[in-house]
């Protein structure tokens, strides 16, 4: 497509109020929950993960690290909320990218829509499966016998500061998604970068008893303020102010930097 046939849409895209833009996000976020309805495959990871994860280390490792299931269960679930939504996060930029390699992006171009609407939609549905995400691992953990003993309201605030950090790191996986040559590549990358941010973290494990070096990562890595904050949130104990704080500022900060960086990139490549 010549640059010239682009410039009327380019354009057009300027001279798109705020309601156009609305319009556009929604459709386009229809668009991407109608593919998830028609790929039912593709909620597999939102649906069985935190049922598996919770399993898995509830009742491998629960003894060992808290000397009880019970015991481990009020610790571990409130920090898998972070570690659920930023895995998710991850995946958007392999769908993102497998978009451009199918040409669905070729039919975009053509069209007279706001360039960042393609990306604002992505996060809504993101959004939406988030949400089911969540709502799978709360009751399936209140079926454990997880007790909710910091209530209702404090219960959505943890989902929310879990789901304000999750859509933060799409950013960077949509960016990832337009920055590598193939899926294959944006999902390597994702596991290099949420492996050491998950485990180096105090999700599944209190970090007093990590050496120095790795108490020093724990300490400014957002994910374990974001399960501290969860943890008192959930339990109804523990300093709360100070780690959603933090989480706030990493959120505001990295949709700050990446969010541009994205768009940018989206509308070097349409």
């Amino acid at each position: 497509m010549t640059t010239a046939t682009l410039a009327p849409a380019r354009a057009e895209d300027s001279r798109i109020g705020p309601a156009g833009h609305l319009r556009h996000v929604g459709a386009l976020t229809r668009r991407n929950l109608m593919r998830i309805k028609a790929d039912p495959e593709s909620m597999f990871d939102a649906v069985l993960m935190p049922i598996i994860f919770t399993v898995l280390f509830v009742y491998v490792f629960g003894g060992a690290i808290a000397g009880g299931q019970d015991a481990y269960k009020q610790y571990m679930i409130p920090g898998l909320l972070g570690q659920t939504g930023i895995t998710l996060a991850m995946a958007v930029g392999t769908g993102l990218n497998s978009d451009f390699q199918t040409g669905v992006m070729d039919r975009f171009r053509t069209l007279p829509i706001g360039r960042s609407s393609v990306l604002l939609s992505k996060i809504a549905a993101e959004t939406c499966r988030a949400l089911l995400s969540f709502t799978i691992l709360i009751v399936f953990a209140l079926i454990l016998g997880f007790e909710l003993n910091g209530g209702f309201l404090e219960l959505l605030a943890a989902i929310g500061l879990s789901l304000l950090f999750g859509m933060s790191i799409v950013w960077i996986s949509m960016l990832l998604g337009m920055a590598l040559r193939s899926a294959q590549a944006v999902q390597g990358v994702a596991m290099l970068v949420l492996m050491p941010m998950q485990f180096g973290s105090s999700i599944f494990a209190p970090t007093d008893t990590m050496p120095g070096w790795l108490q020093a990562f724990t300490k400014v890595n957002p994910l374990s303020a974001l399960a501290d904050a969860c943890r008192a949130l959930m339990n109804g104990q523990g300093a709360v102010a100070h780690p959603v704080l933090i989480v706030l500022a990493w959120s505001i900060g990295i949709t700050a930097v990446f969010a541009p960086l994205a768009v940018a990139r989206f509308r070097k490549r349409t």
